[in-house]
């Protein structure tokens, strides 16, 4: 048996594991051809080929499965083969490994594409009609484009003009579309407009990769397979939610994109909203890509609008200056090569929402992101409200929150990790060991490493695969992200009409939480944000 079919796990394995063949036969996609438009870009190299190299190691991709690399820069075959090899080797999950690697690289091609001329798309017409014939791909096509945001429409437009975006009789031709989805509503709603020119919205795969993430994909399970936690995912029982996403990197070399972008548009839009739907959202009557995408729009169309007048009180914006981050001096983010000098760009967010339904009227949810903030984590942090009444003073506890403090009763918290450390821990309050009534905080922990011994898949493989497969669970719909911008869009408004001091930016030094701003906005609430 070939590599392409058992990956590098022996035959009597494979045949002692049944039920594990089995699923693994269910989830094979039709072969098919993956083209990478932008294939020299860092995306394609640290991220696309290694997860796909991943797959294949595992068995996971169809016969004849083929990866067709295409951008402006002529390149041989044999030449963008040894990029992706050097690729997998410095980015790769799997180890490389010759084997493995050689029946993978048969199904590597490359072919120019130019969008000005207009023959410039006839060299990857050629190619593809190649792979059809040799590697039996049927004409069934995954478009990924891996370009500028300002190039997604040119490029979907030229893949109808050419007659690419149709889908072979029985077969299937679908667009995969990175973030950002535009920079406001209208730019949105304009985007989509100019996708659909060539491509249904059942071809559109808009691919946010912290849904690909296990961490994201197990809290639905967690939520809805487990009776013991839904009953109190509510207002009765749930103070607040705390979402977080914390960088301890800079802008890097993403600086003329951040100027034009900020965190807003660049982590809450996409990422943060999307964790603020599977946090709110009902249960899905099944798990239906559409029906869990239903019961998510249904959440972000509760979210109450924020006026652009009120938009300074919901939110607070900072901007990182020099300071220290793991035991090294960084420059500020005006410092960073090609940022303007009085840039106000935000590298920190903070922010309020208020949802308004049954299950969650009156019970905030506070979001931050930020950049060279003092470690990277992303988590969601579940504060469950105090026991009403502490009857461990023996009758003289009014069951206030500052005796409940003295003692040492603190209100249960579970923290879902997304990264680092993938796990979910539960917060609650233990007797002390000995002849004194004293309590303190223990922790449950669960820890993806430790719980399967087995490492997580990266996102891309999972997102990858279930696009092959036709599974748009895990990808943002059109009104899904219309939504998304319809909050963020009255924030940017209110910002634009109220821009900031430039005399009080930057206003965090690297290597802290974030403005002092931020602290006292959440500290107004009589709230604290978690100590990560």
């Amino acid at each position: 048996m070939s590599d392409v079919a058992t990956g590098d796990a022996p035959a009597e394995a494979q045949q002692a594991n049944p039920l594990r063949e089995g699923l693994r036969l269910e989830r094979t996609p039709q072969p098919c051809s993956l083209v990478i438009f932008g294939a020299s870009g860092d995306l394609t190299k640290r991220k696309l080929v290694p997860a796909l190299y991943a797959l294949h190691s595992e068995g996971l991709l169809p016969t004849g499965f083929t990866v067709i690399g295409a951008g402006r820069t002529a390149m041989a075959d044999d030449r963008f083969r040894s990029a992706m090899r050097d690729a997998v080797g410095a980015f790769g999950r799997v180890t490389l490994r010759e084997s493995l690697w050689s029946t993978f690289a048969e199904g590597l091609r490359y072919a120019a594409v130019d969008l000005d001329t207009g023959d410039g798309f006839d060299e990857l017409k050629r190619v593809l009609r190649d792979v059809d014939g040799e590697r039996g791909t049927s004409g069934n096509r995954v478009y990924y484009l891996s370009v500028p945001p300002s190039a997604i429409g040119a490029y979907a437009d030229r893949l109808g003009d050419e007659g690419l975006a149709a889908a072979p009789d029985g077969g299937f031709a679908r667009l995969v579309v990175e973030k950002p989805f535009g920079r406001n509503q209208q730019t949105g709603r304009a985007l989509n407009t100019e996708l659909h020119r060539s491509f249904s919205e059942t071809q559109l795969y808009r691919i946010d990769h912290y849904l690909g993430k296990e961490t994201v994909q197990n809290l639905l399970v967690f939520r809805f397979g487990n009776g013991i936690f839904e009953p109190l995912w509510s207002r009765q029982y749930i103070d607040h939610v705390q979402i977080t996403v914390a960088e301890s990197m800079g802008v890097e070399n993403r600086a003329a994109f951040y100027e034009e972008a900020g965190a807003l548009r660049d982590i809450v839009q996409n990422h943060i909203m999307q964790l603020v739907a599977v946090v709110g959202m009902e249960a899905p009557a099944n798990f239906a890509a559409e029906t869990i995408r239903d019961e998510k729009v249904k959440l972000l169309r509760a979210i109450r609008p924020i006026d652009p007048e009120r938009a300074l009180q919901h939110t607070v914006r900072g901007q990182y200056g020099s300071g220290w981050v793991d035991g090294r001096a960084v420059p500020g983010y005006r410092e960073e090569k090609d940022v303007d000098a009085r840039s106000l760009r935000e590298t920190f967010v903070a922010m309020k929402l208020d949802i308004d339904n049954w299950r969650w009227a009156g019970t905030p949810f506070y979001l931050r992101t930020g950049k060279r903030l003092p470690r990277r984590a992303t988590e969601i942090a579940i504060q469950f409200r105090r026991v009403p009444h502490s009857p461990f003073l023996g009758g003289r506890d009014a069951g206030g929150a500052e005796d409940q403090a003295t003692l040492g009763i603190t209100p249960n918290l579970l923290v879902v990790r997304i990264q680092p450390d993938e796990g979910i821990t539960l917060r609650f309050n233990a007797k002390v060991p000995g002849q004194t009534q004293r309590i303190r905080t223990v922790n449950m922990d669960f820890l993806y490493g430790s719980s399967f011994l087995t490492e997580s898949p990266e996102a891309y493989e999972r997102l990858l695969l279930d696009c092959m497969l036709g599974d748009a669970t895990l990808f943002a719909r059109e009104d899904e992200v219309d939504e998304a911008w319809r909050i963020c869009t009255s924030i940017l408004d209110g910002w634009r009409a109220h821009p900031p001091d430039p005399a009080n930016f930057p206003n965090y030094e690297a290597g802290t939480w974030g403005p002092q701003e931020a602290h006292d906005f959440i500290a107004r609430d009589g709230r604290a944000w978690r100590r990560l």
